[in-house]
Protein backbone atom coordinates (compact mmCIF):
# COMPACT_ATOMS: atom_id res chain seq x y z
CA UNK A 1 0.00 0.00 0.00
CA UNK A 2 1.47 3.24 -0.83
CA UNK A 3 1.47 6.26 1.43
CA UNK A 4 -1.08 8.85 0.04
CA UNK A 5 -0.08 12.02 -0.23
CA UNK A 6 -1.36 15.55 -0.81
CA UNK A 7 -0.41 17.06 -4.36
CA UNK A 8 1.90 19.59 -3.01
CA UNK A 9 4.51 17.15 -1.47
CA UNK A 10 4.11 15.07 -4.21
CA UNK A 11 5.86 17.86 -6.36
CA UNK A 12 8.20 18.64 -3.73
CA UNK A 13 9.58 15.27 -4.23
CA UNK A 14 10.10 15.47 -7.61
CA UNK A 15 10.92 18.89 -7.74
CA UNK A 16 13.65 19.45 -5.16
CA UNK A 17 15.96 17.44 -7.03
CA UNK A 18 15.14 18.49 -10.14
CA UNK A 19 16.85 21.60 -9.95
CA UNK A 20 19.89 20.80 -7.48
CA UNK A 21 22.83 18.67 -7.68
CA UNK A 22 25.80 17.89 -9.36
CA UNK A 23 23.57 15.34 -11.96
CA UNK A 24 22.25 19.00 -13.46
CA UNK A 25 25.37 21.14 -13.77
CA UNK A 26 26.88 20.52 -17.35
CA UNK A 27 30.10 21.83 -17.41
CA UNK A 28 31.05 21.10 -21.14
CA UNK A 29 30.71 23.92 -23.20
CA UNK A 30 34.38 23.76 -24.94
CA UNK A 31 35.16 20.61 -26.55
CA UNK A 32 39.05 21.41 -25.94
CA UNK A 33 38.41 21.73 -22.27
CA UNK A 34 36.19 18.82 -22.66
CA UNK A 35 38.99 16.92 -23.73
CA UNK A 36 41.35 18.73 -21.05
CA UNK A 37 38.89 17.11 -18.50
CA UNK A 38 37.46 20.72 -17.73
CA UNK A 39 41.09 21.74 -16.48
CA UNK A 40 41.03 24.76 -18.78
CA UNK A 41 40.99 27.77 -16.07
CA UNK A 42 44.63 27.90 -16.18
CA UNK A 43 44.76 27.35 -20.06
CA UNK A 44 41.83 29.60 -21.16
CA UNK A 45 42.99 29.83 -25.43
CA UNK A 46 40.10 29.86 -26.84
CA UNK A 47 36.89 31.98 -26.99
CA UNK A 48 35.32 29.10 -24.46
CA UNK A 49 37.24 30.88 -21.84
CA UNK A 50 34.00 33.07 -21.86
CA UNK A 51 32.73 30.38 -19.51
CA UNK A 52 36.14 28.83 -18.12
CA UNK A 53 37.93 31.74 -17.24
CA UNK A 54 36.90 34.98 -18.86
CA UNK A 55 40.48 36.44 -18.45
CA UNK A 56 41.77 34.90 -21.28
CA UNK A 57 40.00 36.27 -23.79
CA UNK A 58 41.97 39.19 -23.60
CA UNK A 59 44.99 36.91 -24.49
CA UNK A 60 43.34 36.42 -27.95
CA UNK A 61 44.17 38.72 -30.67
CA UNK A 62 41.63 39.53 -33.66
CA UNK A 63 37.94 37.90 -33.61
CA UNK A 64 37.31 34.65 -33.16
CA UNK A 65 33.73 32.83 -33.37
CA UNK A 66 33.31 29.11 -32.50
CA UNK A 67 30.10 26.99 -31.91
CA UNK A 68 29.58 23.57 -30.94
CA UNK A 69 27.88 21.61 -28.43
CA UNK A 70 28.10 18.22 -26.64
CA UNK A 71 26.03 15.29 -27.23
CA UNK A 72 25.23 13.62 -23.59
CA UNK A 73 23.98 9.98 -23.67
CA UNK A 74 22.64 9.09 -19.59
CA UNK A 75 22.42 4.99 -18.89
CA UNK A 76 20.83 3.98 -15.66
CA UNK A 77 18.69 2.03 -13.78
CA UNK A 78 16.89 1.11 -10.65
CA UNK A 79 17.18 -2.28 -8.50
CA UNK A 80 14.42 -2.68 -6.06
CA UNK A 81 15.31 -5.62 -3.95
CA UNK A 82 12.62 -5.31 -1.62
CA UNK A 83 9.43 -5.02 -3.91
CA UNK A 84 6.79 -7.85 -4.22
CA UNK A 85 6.27 -8.17 -8.49
CA UNK A 86 9.89 -9.48 -9.37
CA UNK A 87 9.36 -7.57 -12.90
CA UNK A 88 10.18 -4.37 -11.18
CA UNK A 89 12.78 -5.11 -8.98
CA UNK A 90 15.17 -3.42 -11.35
CA UNK A 91 13.84 -0.83 -13.42
CA UNK A 92 15.94 1.01 -16.59
CA UNK A 93 16.11 4.08 -17.07
CA UNK A 94 14.50 5.30 -20.73
CA UNK A 95 16.75 5.79 -23.79
CA UNK A 96 17.30 9.92 -23.49
CA UNK A 97 19.74 12.20 -25.99
CA UNK A 98 20.59 15.64 -24.76
CA UNK A 99 22.78 18.37 -26.43
CA UNK A 100 23.48 21.31 -24.80
CA UNK A 101 24.66 23.78 -27.25
CA UNK A 102 27.47 26.64 -27.03
CA UNK A 103 28.49 29.52 -29.14
CA UNK A 104 31.13 32.42 -28.59
CA UNK A 105 32.23 35.61 -30.09
CA UNK A 106 35.30 37.55 -29.27
CA UNK A 107 36.96 40.43 -30.98
CA UNK A 108 40.13 42.29 -29.02
CA UNK A 109 40.72 45.99 -29.19
CA UNK A 110 44.32 46.91 -29.51
CA UNK A 111 46.58 44.98 -27.35
CA UNK A 112 44.49 45.31 -24.02
CA UNK A 113 41.21 45.24 -24.11
CA UNK A 114 39.36 42.40 -25.30
CA UNK A 115 35.13 42.30 -25.22
CA UNK A 116 33.17 38.87 -25.93
CA UNK A 117 29.78 37.14 -25.84
CA UNK A 118 28.90 33.47 -24.97
CA UNK A 119 25.87 31.90 -25.29
CA UNK A 120 25.86 28.02 -23.06
CA UNK A 121 23.59 25.78 -21.02
CA UNK A 122 25.46 25.07 -18.00
CA UNK A 123 22.39 23.33 -15.44
CA UNK A 124 19.89 21.03 -17.90
CA UNK A 125 19.25 17.41 -18.30
CA UNK A 126 17.10 15.16 -16.90
CA UNK A 127 15.44 11.72 -16.42
CA UNK A 128 12.56 9.08 -17.34
CA UNK A 129 11.23 6.09 -16.29
CA UNK A 130 8.80 4.14 -17.09
CA UNK A 131 5.46 4.93 -16.45
CA UNK A 132 4.17 1.97 -14.83
CA UNK A 133 7.19 1.39 -12.28
CA UNK A 134 6.82 1.76 -8.58
CA UNK A 135 7.83 4.98 -8.14
CA UNK A 136 5.76 6.35 -10.83
CA UNK A 137 3.95 8.57 -7.57
CA UNK A 138 7.89 10.72 -7.59
CA UNK A 139 8.02 11.26 -11.42
CA UNK A 140 8.39 9.54 -14.75
CA UNK A 141 9.70 11.92 -16.54
CA UNK A 142 11.86 15.32 -15.89
CA UNK A 143 13.33 17.86 -17.80
CA UNK A 144 15.34 21.38 -17.21
CA UNK A 145 17.26 23.51 -19.47
CA UNK A 146 18.76 26.80 -18.36
CA UNK A 147 20.16 28.98 -21.23
CA UNK A 148 22.84 31.35 -20.33
CA UNK A 149 23.97 34.63 -22.24
CA UNK A 150 27.25 36.08 -21.02
CA UNK A 151 28.91 39.06 -22.47
CA UNK A 152 32.15 39.44 -20.91
CA UNK A 153 34.95 42.19 -20.84
CA UNK A 154 38.60 41.37 -20.43
CA UNK A 155 41.51 43.47 -19.59
CA UNK A 156 45.42 43.11 -19.82
CA UNK A 157 47.03 44.48 -16.57
CA UNK A 158 50.61 43.76 -17.31
CA UNK A 159 52.64 41.38 -20.01
CA UNK A 160 51.20 38.93 -17.76
CA UNK A 161 48.35 39.09 -15.88
CA UNK A 162 44.97 39.71 -17.51
CA UNK A 163 41.41 40.35 -15.77
CA UNK A 164 37.77 39.41 -16.98
CA UNK A 165 34.35 40.16 -15.83
CA UNK A 166 31.28 39.39 -17.19
CA UNK A 167 27.14 39.35 -16.20
CA UNK A 168 24.62 36.61 -17.38
CA UNK A 169 20.91 36.93 -18.61
CA UNK A 170 19.76 33.32 -17.35
CA UNK A 171 16.95 31.90 -18.67
CA UNK A 172 15.30 28.59 -17.39
CA UNK A 173 12.65 26.12 -17.88
CA UNK A 174 11.19 23.83 -15.97
CA UNK A 175 9.18 20.25 -17.41
CA UNK A 176 7.12 17.33 -14.57
CA UNK A 177 5.69 13.96 -15.18
CA UNK A 178 4.28 11.84 -12.75
CA UNK A 179 1.44 9.96 -11.47
CA UNK A 180 -0.99 11.50 -8.85
CA UNK A 181 -2.08 8.38 -6.53
CA UNK A 182 -5.98 9.63 -5.11
CA UNK A 183 -8.52 8.15 -2.26
CA UNK A 184 -11.78 9.58 -1.77
CA UNK A 185 -12.79 7.01 1.04
CA UNK A 186 -15.18 4.80 0.23
CA UNK A 187 -16.17 6.80 -3.21
CA UNK A 188 -13.09 6.60 -6.01
CA UNK A 189 -9.24 5.88 -5.45
CA UNK A 190 -7.15 5.62 -8.64
CA UNK A 191 -3.99 6.55 -10.63
CA UNK A 192 -4.20 9.94 -12.17
CA UNK A 193 -1.50 11.41 -14.33
CA UNK A 194 -0.10 14.94 -13.29
CA UNK A 195 2.21 17.15 -14.81
CA UNK A 196 4.33 20.37 -15.01
CA UNK A 197 3.85 22.46 -17.91
CA UNK A 198 7.27 24.52 -19.03
CA UNK A 199 7.78 26.31 -15.45
CA UNK A 200 9.73 29.44 -16.48
CA UNK A 201 11.77 31.30 -14.47
CA UNK A 202 14.86 34.27 -14.97
CA UNK A 203 17.84 35.30 -12.90
CA UNK A 204 20.90 37.10 -13.83
CA UNK A 205 24.41 35.92 -12.58
CA UNK A 206 28.27 37.34 -12.86
CA UNK A 207 31.47 35.85 -13.56
CA UNK A 208 35.32 36.81 -13.27
CA UNK A 209 38.58 35.58 -13.51
CA UNK A 210 42.57 36.09 -13.56
CA UNK A 211 44.84 34.65 -15.74
CA UNK A 212 48.73 34.64 -15.15
CA UNK A 213 51.24 33.50 -17.27
CA UNK A 214 54.73 33.30 -17.07
CA UNK A 215 57.42 31.57 -19.70
CA UNK A 216 56.00 28.03 -19.49
CA UNK A 217 53.86 28.35 -16.39
CA UNK A 218 50.23 29.87 -16.03
CA UNK A 219 47.72 29.94 -13.41
CA UNK A 220 43.80 31.02 -13.12
CA UNK A 221 40.90 31.65 -11.29
CA UNK A 222 37.57 31.65 -12.07
CA UNK A 223 34.07 32.22 -9.98
CA UNK A 224 30.48 32.39 -11.54
CA UNK A 225 28.18 33.61 -8.95
CA UNK A 226 24.92 32.26 -7.02
CA UNK A 227 21.47 32.62 -8.10
CA UNK A 228 18.02 32.19 -7.27
CA UNK A 229 15.82 31.64 -10.19
CA UNK A 230 11.95 32.21 -9.29
CA UNK A 231 9.66 29.58 -11.31
CA UNK A 232 5.86 29.80 -12.18
CA UNK A 233 4.23 27.43 -14.04
CA UNK A 234 0.95 25.43 -14.87
CA UNK A 235 -0.01 22.43 -13.19
CA UNK A 236 -2.58 19.92 -14.91
CA UNK A 237 -3.91 17.06 -13.50
CA UNK A 238 -5.59 14.64 -16.30
CA UNK A 239 -9.00 13.50 -15.00
CA UNK A 240 -9.97 11.74 -18.30
CA UNK A 241 -10.02 8.38 -17.02
CA UNK A 242 -12.03 9.66 -13.59
CA UNK A 243 -15.39 8.47 -13.50
CA UNK A 244 -17.44 12.22 -14.52
CA UNK A 245 -19.58 12.26 -10.97
CA UNK A 246 -16.33 12.18 -8.86
CA UNK A 247 -14.68 14.92 -11.38
CA UNK A 248 -15.49 17.95 -9.08
CA UNK A 249 -13.75 16.96 -6.18
CA UNK A 250 -9.94 16.45 -7.76
CA UNK A 251 -8.79 20.17 -8.79
CA UNK A 252 -7.85 20.31 -12.62
CA UNK A 253 -5.51 22.34 -12.84
CA UNK A 254 -3.32 25.16 -11.14
CA UNK A 255 -0.37 27.48 -10.73
CA UNK A 256 3.00 26.14 -8.89
CA UNK A 257 5.32 28.91 -7.54
CA UNK A 258 9.13 28.20 -6.35
CA UNK A 259 12.48 29.22 -6.30
CA UNK A 260 15.94 27.45 -6.78
CA UNK A 261 19.39 28.35 -5.37
CA UNK A 262 22.45 27.73 -7.26
CA UNK A 263 25.55 27.75 -6.04
CA UNK A 264 28.66 29.90 -6.12
CA UNK A 265 31.51 28.06 -8.18
CA UNK A 266 35.00 28.80 -7.86
CA UNK A 267 38.00 27.61 -9.81
CA UNK A 268 41.34 27.51 -9.76
CA UNK A 269 43.74 25.74 -12.02
CA UNK A 270 47.60 25.70 -13.09
CA UNK A 271 49.12 23.78 -16.49
CA UNK A 272 52.32 24.09 -17.14
CA UNK A 273 54.57 23.29 -20.63
CA UNK A 274 56.89 20.30 -19.67
CA UNK A 275 58.36 20.31 -23.52
CA UNK A 276 57.04 22.11 -26.91
CA UNK A 277 55.10 19.37 -26.92
CA UNK A 278 53.50 18.22 -24.00
CA UNK A 279 51.47 20.06 -21.14
CA UNK A 280 50.01 18.95 -18.22
CA UNK A 281 47.19 21.12 -16.25
CA UNK A 282 45.56 20.43 -12.83
CA UNK A 283 42.08 22.31 -11.55
CA UNK A 284 39.94 22.44 -8.76
CA UNK A 285 36.63 23.42 -7.67
CA UNK A 286 34.77 24.39 -4.81
CA UNK A 287 30.57 24.53 -5.46
CA UNK A 288 28.85 26.17 -2.17
CA UNK A 289 25.50 23.56 -2.68
CA UNK A 290 24.92 24.35 1.09
CA UNK A 291 23.33 27.79 0.02
CA UNK A 292 20.38 24.63 -0.87
CA UNK A 293 19.16 24.34 2.43
CA UNK A 294 15.82 25.09 2.03
CA UNK A 295 12.99 26.34 -0.32
CA UNK A 296 9.29 26.76 -0.54
CA UNK A 297 6.53 26.18 -3.11
CA UNK A 298 3.23 27.32 -3.48
CA UNK A 299 0.53 25.88 -5.39
CA UNK A 300 -3.08 28.20 -6.19
CA UNK A 301 -5.67 26.06 -7.69
CA UNK A 302 -8.15 26.29 -9.88
CA UNK A 303 -10.82 26.55 -7.33
CA UNK A 304 -8.92 29.22 -5.08
CA UNK A 305 -7.19 26.94 -2.23
CA UNK A 306 -3.86 26.77 -2.19
CA UNK A 307 -1.17 25.21 -0.24
CA UNK A 308 2.24 26.06 0.98
CA UNK A 309 5.54 24.03 2.07
CA UNK A 310 8.78 25.19 3.33
CA UNK A 311 10.87 21.61 2.27
CA UNK A 312 14.43 21.48 4.04
CA UNK A 313 17.22 19.70 1.79
CA UNK A 314 20.30 20.29 4.01
CA UNK A 315 22.86 20.50 0.63
CA UNK A 316 26.47 20.31 1.31
CA UNK A 317 29.30 22.03 -0.57
CA UNK A 318 31.41 19.78 -2.75
CA UNK A 319 34.63 19.91 -5.14
CA UNK A 320 35.62 18.69 -8.30
CA UNK A 321 39.30 17.65 -9.33
CA UNK A 322 40.52 17.52 -12.86
CA UNK A 323 43.91 16.03 -14.21
CA UNK A 324 44.89 15.91 -18.22
CA UNK A 325 47.57 16.04 -20.38
CA UNK A 326 48.20 17.48 -24.18
CA UNK A 327 50.51 16.32 -26.40
CA UNK A 328 50.98 17.43 -30.04
CA UNK A 329 51.42 14.98 -32.23
CA UNK A 330 52.18 17.26 -35.11
CA UNK A 331 52.09 21.13 -34.91
CA UNK A 332 48.64 21.85 -35.84
CA UNK A 333 47.03 18.08 -34.10
CA UNK A 334 46.97 17.82 -30.21
CA UNK A 335 46.04 14.87 -28.64
CA UNK A 336 44.23 15.43 -25.09
CA UNK A 337 42.93 13.27 -22.25
CA UNK A 338 42.21 13.47 -18.55
CA UNK A 339 40.60 12.51 -15.71
CA UNK A 340 37.80 13.80 -13.15
CA UNK A 341 36.63 13.24 -9.92
CA UNK A 342 33.12 14.96 -9.07
CA UNK A 343 31.74 14.75 -5.70
CA UNK A 344 27.74 14.86 -4.95
CA UNK A 345 26.15 17.47 -2.64
CA UNK A 346 23.76 15.71 -2.34
CA UNK A 347 22.43 13.28 1.31
CA UNK A 348 20.88 9.61 0.21
CA UNK A 349 17.82 11.15 2.33
CA UNK A 350 16.79 13.34 -0.93
CA UNK A 351 18.17 11.29 -3.57
CA UNK A 352 15.36 9.77 -5.73
CA UNK A 353 14.46 9.10 -9.44
CA UNK A 354 14.18 12.60 -10.34
CA UNK A 355 17.83 13.02 -10.22
CA UNK A 356 19.93 9.82 -9.11
CA UNK A 357 22.67 11.74 -7.80
CA UNK A 358 25.95 10.24 -6.62
CA UNK A 359 30.00 10.67 -6.52
CA UNK A 360 31.06 9.81 -10.25
CA UNK A 361 34.82 9.71 -11.71
CA UNK A 362 34.77 10.41 -15.67
CA UNK A 363 37.37 9.93 -18.19
CA UNK A 364 38.24 11.95 -21.61
CA UNK A 365 39.55 11.44 -24.91
CA UNK A 366 40.03 13.94 -27.40
CA UNK A 367 41.58 15.30 -30.37
CA UNK A 368 42.12 19.32 -31.94
CA UNK A 369 43.38 19.82 -35.37
CA UNK A 370 44.04 23.28 -36.73
CA UNK A 371 44.46 24.23 -40.63
CA UNK A 372 44.90 27.98 -41.22
CA UNK A 373 42.24 29.97 -39.45
CA UNK A 374 39.72 27.22 -39.04
CA UNK A 375 39.95 24.80 -36.13
CA UNK A 376 37.87 21.38 -34.87
CA UNK A 377 37.64 19.71 -31.84
CA UNK A 378 36.16 16.52 -30.48
CA UNK A 379 36.02 14.72 -27.51
CA UNK A 380 34.77 12.28 -25.56
CA UNK A 381 33.29 11.47 -22.26
CA UNK A 382 32.57 8.52 -19.93
CA UNK A 383 31.28 8.76 -16.45
CA UNK A 384 30.51 6.14 -14.02
CA UNK A 385 28.33 6.93 -11.12
CA UNK A 386 28.90 5.67 -7.36
CA UNK A 387 26.26 2.94 -6.97
CA UNK A 388 23.78 4.71 -4.14
CA UNK A 389 21.11 3.09 -2.20
CA UNK A 390 18.22 5.84 -1.41
CA UNK A 391 15.15 5.52 0.65
CA UNK A 392 13.23 7.17 -1.97
CA UNK A 393 11.50 9.42 0.24
CA UNK A 394 9.90 7.02 2.19
CA UNK A 395 6.64 6.62 -0.08
CA UNK A 396 6.27 3.20 0.61
CA UNK A 397 5.78 1.63 4.37
CA UNK A 398 8.44 -0.69 5.19
CA UNK A 399 10.89 0.42 2.97
CA UNK A 400 9.64 -1.75 -0.26
CA UNK A 401 10.88 1.67 -2.42
CA UNK A 402 14.31 1.69 -0.89
CA UNK A 403 16.54 1.15 -4.21
CA UNK A 404 20.48 1.04 -5.62
CA UNK A 405 20.84 3.62 -8.46
CA UNK A 406 23.30 2.32 -10.93
CA UNK A 407 24.23 5.47 -12.98
CA UNK A 408 27.08 6.04 -16.34
CA UNK A 409 26.72 8.52 -18.75
CA UNK A 410 28.68 8.92 -22.22
CA UNK A 411 29.26 12.43 -23.80
CA UNK A 412 30.45 13.24 -27.52
CA UNK A 413 31.29 16.86 -27.48
CA UNK A 414 32.40 19.10 -31.40
CA UNK A 415 33.08 22.28 -31.47
CA UNK A 416 34.45 24.67 -34.78
CA UNK A 417 36.26 27.62 -35.04
CA UNK A 418 37.37 30.36 -37.01
CA UNK A 419 39.92 33.55 -36.52
CA UNK A 420 39.54 36.91 -38.98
Amino acid sequence: MKKNLSVLVVFILALSSLASGSGFLIYEHGTAAMALAGAFVGIANDPSAIFYNPAGIAWLPGTRVSAGGTFIFPAGSLLLPSWPDPAFQKVYQLDQTFFPPHFYLTHRFGSRVAFGVGVFAPYGLGTAWPVNYPLKYICTETSMQTLFVNPTLAVMLNDNLSIGFGVSYVHSTLKLDLVRHIEIPEVWTGDVPASLKKATGEAVAFNAGLLFKKDRFSAGFNWRSNFTVDYTGDFFLNKTRVPAPIQPYIPGAGVVTTSFKHPNIFDLGFSYQISPKFLVAVAGQYLTWKVYDSYEINIVFENGMTEQEVVEENFKNSILLRAALQYLLKDNLALRGGVIYDQTPQPVETMDPALPDASRVAFTLGLGYTKGKFSVDVAYMYELFQDRTSPNRDIYPMGLGAGTYQTSAQLLGVTLGYRF
